[in-house]
């Protein structure tokens, strides 16, 4: 019988997930160069669109008209939300996939196959930041190479792997062997099975008996196989065990050839309905389940159902791995389309913001207390050094607070504050001032996943920097003048950076001290809260930037701007009682 060949090893990194139907998929994990090219798509769509809208900008402005301040701050808003939110968007709400990933072929998953959840997304993507270090993003690049599922550092917290999703087409055979052929001649059995056991069981047995008493039974075992004689010069003994050998062969082959036949017959007969499958499961990859009429959910549930077991059953009749991953890849499309860990819709974005993220912010007061001291001890030591040591404003402040903190005295005298800005331009400000100020909490908490020392470097610099620029102005006189723009603002906005750092230490902390968990789950169910306390930290910002850029920079006085604190106050305190003690999922 020919030797037969071995298969070529696979390298491709494999996750089995187990579905409700009790059917295991075996999903192909994306690797670097997939997913490179996913990202790349996806950059050239954003470059591409803003580059789209400059040049409307350009085409408008060339017919006299301006865009304002209010446009201005529109399109910065809007630029900002999309280059943070497209990722997030796209995968939480279009079942894993941006239109990189879609046009290349893979989807982010969850590690229990499940399609992906906004939750998720959002964590996946604010890590990226800390996948890009060192540029251009070398930890991500490692990690994914060497990582036995392909994580970078946003899977590890999300819980997610980015898999191969696309149906394969699967061609036809050329022929279908036809059902009844017969068997090659070369696989019938030489031996009748009751004369087959007679030799298996000699062969079995021969060996725990002495060597005389094996000769007699082998002799007597091979008159009694009168019509399968020894060859010339063949002794019973060798004769009866290279007769089992060849026989065990043959039986084996013949069972083989059996289950082949068996399993090109089945893909035959139900190629038709896997193709039509194949098109419902492209139309839910493309266009979600909402494009289906509601006469066909049912029908593409019953659809997958059937594929699940075709793949079952492909497995036991032995199909080819062509067939096996072309069902694979259906039974985890389908998978992926119906079962979500919840519905990915805009009234689902309100409800994490408005209750969930709250909640999480309440639950993690003990967190917010340790950011807190991480951003006012090194304030308290700022101002200290600088009140006992002036000549350090030189070398530890940006030259702009200086430039400012000269021009106070004679900004009082004239009757003006720290910050004058037109009532055209604050809508301006006040957008430039949220974008950054989020992209700093967003800093925050990723730095977390370096054992919680990025977000304690990120707040101590920030509370060193505000305590010594503090100092630098009460050495001038000025703190007064300082504090009184800062009134407005400053509390709503120093909370939210502290929650931000806060979601960053309980992603340290997952990662040093993970209890009774594993690591990696930790850091799932740390990341699932930390995240949440970020999106909670954002809405913050945003109503934070909203008073420095129209009440701060304003010209109203001490009064107003105590106003607008208390204000800034009460809607803290409504906002987190408005999470009440639900739990983040």
């Amino acid at each position: 019988m020919p030797k037969k060949r071995a298969a070529p090893q696979d390298y491709r990194q494999r996750l089995q997930v187990e579905t409700p139907e009790h059917v295991t998929l075996d999903l192909e994990i994306a690797g670097v160069g997939s997913r490179a090219l996913a990202a790349l798509i996806d950059m050239l769509v954003l470059v591409g669109s803003g580059l789209g809208v400059f040049i409307v900008l350009v085409i408008v402005a060339g017919f006299g008209v301006t865009i304002g301040s209010i446009g201005g701050a529109l399109l910065m808003l809007g630029g900002f939300a999309v280059w943070t939110g497209y990722f997030i968007l796209f995968e939480g709400l279009r079942q894993g996939q941006t239109p990189g990933k879609r046009r290349v072929g893979i989807r982010v998953v969850s590690d229990t196959g499940n399609a992906v959840s906004l939750g998720a997304a959002a964590a996946r993507n604010l890590l990226r930041i800390a996948d890009f270090l060192p540029p251009p993003y070398l930890i991500g690049l490692v990690l994914v190479a060497l990582h036995p599922r392909g994580k970078r550092l946003g899977d590890m917290v999300a819980g997610t792997v980015v898999s191969r999703d696309r149906p394969s087409q699967m061609a036809a055979p050329r022929r279908a062997r036809p059902q009844a052929s017969p068997e090659p001649v070369g696989l019938i059995p030489e031996l009748t099975d009751a004369e087959f056991r007679l030799v298996a069981q000699f062969e079995g047995r021969q060996a725990q008996l002495a060597q005389p008493a094996r000769v007699r039974l082998a002799a007597a075992i091979a008159r009694r196989l009168a019509d399968h004689p020894a060859p010339a010069g063949v002794g019973d003994l060798e004769h009866l065990l290279e007769l089992h050998r060849r026989e065990r062969e043959r039986r084996e082959g013949a069972v083989a050839w059996r289950g082949s036949a068996a399993a090109a017959s089945f893909a035959a007969r139900k190629r038709p309905r896997w193709a039509e499958f194949h098109q419902l499961a492209e139309r839910a990859a493309s266009h979600g389940l909402d494009s289906f009429a509601s006469h066909e959910l049912p029908d593409f549930a019953a659809r997958y159902r059937e594929v699940a077991a075709d793949l079952a059953r492909a497995r036991t009749y032995g199909a080819d791995d062509a067939t096996l991953e072309h069902l694979e890849r259906l039974a985890a499309a389908g998978h992926n389309a119906l079962y979500r860990d919840q519905r990915g819709t805009w009234g689902r974005v309100w409800e994490v913001l408005a209750r969930e993220c709250p909640a999480a912010i309440r639950q993690a007061r003990g967190y917010i207390a340790v950011a807190c001291l991480a951003f006012l001890l090194p304030a308290a030591a700022g101002f200290l050094l600088m009140r006992e040591q002036p000549a350090l404003a030189a070398d530890l402040l940006p030259e702009v607070m200086i430039q400012r903190a000269d021009a106070g005295a004679e900004r009082m005298a004239q009757g003006r504050r720290y910050v004058d800005v037109t009532v055209e331009e604050r809508p301006l400000m006040a957008s430039g001032i949220i974008t950054n100020n989020v992209r700093v909490a967003i800093a925050c908490f990723a730095g977390g996943i370096f054992l919680g020392i990025g977000s304690l470097v990120l707040l101590g610099f920030n509370g060193l920097m505000i305590g010594a620029a503090a100092g630098h102005f009460a050495n001038r006189g000025l703190l007064a003048y300082l504090l009184e723009f800062i009134l407005g603002h400053g509390l709503l906005e120093l909370f939210a950076i502290w929650v931000a750092g806060a979601a960053g230490f309980l992603l340290g902390r997952s990662v040093v001290a993970p209890g009774d968990l594993s690591r990696g789950d930790a850091l799932v169910l740390s990341g699932r809260r930390a995240v949440r306390m970020v999106g909670g930290a954002a809405v913050l910002l945003v109503v934070a930037g909203l008073i420095e850029g129209f009440v701060s920079a304003g010209a109203g006085g001490v009064t107003f701007r105590a106003a607008a604190s208390g204000g800034s106050l009460a809607f803290l305190a409504a906002y987190l009682l408005n999470g009440g003690v639900r739990q983040p999922g």
